[in-house]
């Protein structure tokens, strides 16, 4: 092989591995961003269901009718998980808030029966819980029910903007990240520019010109994609490993779609961004490619 030869493999090796590296870089960026979106969504769900409120039994309710209510409340759909506190205990969480025994200076314990009731998610709003207000408190033996409604208005709040915000950013990171290849790949192509006006002048087709161009760049998209998913992997396994409670949120089933999504749009966006780089050197007349 001469050396021109050489020197034009090396620098055709060289720009495909810049390409690569390029889409490689942008896919991880999209990659975490909508691994952020489906967390945030576990998240979400899971700072839901810390939401309790609890519901006050009356002074003189018997353990039959505690238990009987118990099994009541448990097969309602809302219900994700509810534990009894007994006077006494209550009156120990009184303790801790107060410091000191209120039984001491009023002479009996304020403290009654409960259940606190975590909620299903899907739960986890002022119309459901209202709802649920009304429910339970038509059973025997309820005397009230206490939950923070301010609280829980604003934990869905913050949740749906933190979701907007995070959807506006992937939208706009998608764009980025398609000019960016766009960019890359139209400098790889740059250098056949002529190559692509001569098949066009001895009447080649435009789909005939494209098709290698953008069959090595699906291959590429596809390397990229590979390698995205690999980073991706190896940084959500580090911050499992000193988060752990960041396994309960990331499921397997939310990184194969992510890693799914990833080689999909690596691919895509490859296909797209040649189609254009292309098209743009078949459209221009033979004295315009010296001054591109």
């Amino acid at each position: 092989m001469s050396k021109k030869n050489k020197i034009s493999s090396s620098r055709f090796f060289n720009a495909r591995i810049t390409s690569t590296v390029s889409i490689t870089m942008v896919l991880v960026l999209l990659g975490f961003t909508m691994m952020i979106i489906l967390i945030g969504n576990g998240l979400s769900e899971m700072v839901k269901e810390k939401i309790s409120f609890s519901v006050m039994l009356a002074n003189d309710v018997t353990e039959h009718e505690i238990q009987k209510l118990k099994q009541n409340i448990e097969t309602q759909p809302f219900v994700k998980s509810m534990r009894f506190i007994g006077k006494e205990e209550a009156k120990s969480l009184l303790i801790e808030d107060l410091g000191e025994d209120p039984e001491e200076f009023l002479g009996f314990n304020p403290a009654q029966d409960a259940f606190e009731i975590y909620l299903k998610s899907d739960y986890a709003n002022s119309d459901s819980i209202a709802k649920i207000n009304q429910l339970i408190k038509s059973q025997n033996n309820v005397q009230d029910l206490l939950y923070r409604e301010d609280t829980i208005d604003l934990i869905n709040n913050n949740i749906s903007k933190v979701t907007t915000v995070l959807l506006v950013v992937a939208l706009l990171l998608l764009f980025i990240s398609f000019t960016l290849i766009r960019n890359t790949i139209r400098l790889g192509i740059y250098s056949k520019r002529f190559i692509i006006n001569t098949m066009r002048l001895v009447g080649a087709t435009g789909f005939f010109i494209r098709k290698p161009f953008i069959g090595s760049n699906i291959a590429a998209g596809i390397i990229a994609g590979i390698f995205a998913d690999g980073i991706i992997f190896l940084v959500i396994r580090y911050f499992s490993r000193e988060y752990a409670e960041m396994s309960s949120v990331i499921t397997p089933l939310n990184l194969l779609a992510v890693f799914g999504v990833v080689i999909i749009l690596g691919v895509l966006i490859s296909v797209v961004a040649t189609h254009f780089a292309v098209n743009r050197y078949l459209k221009m007349e033979v004295g315009d490619l010296y001054y591109v």
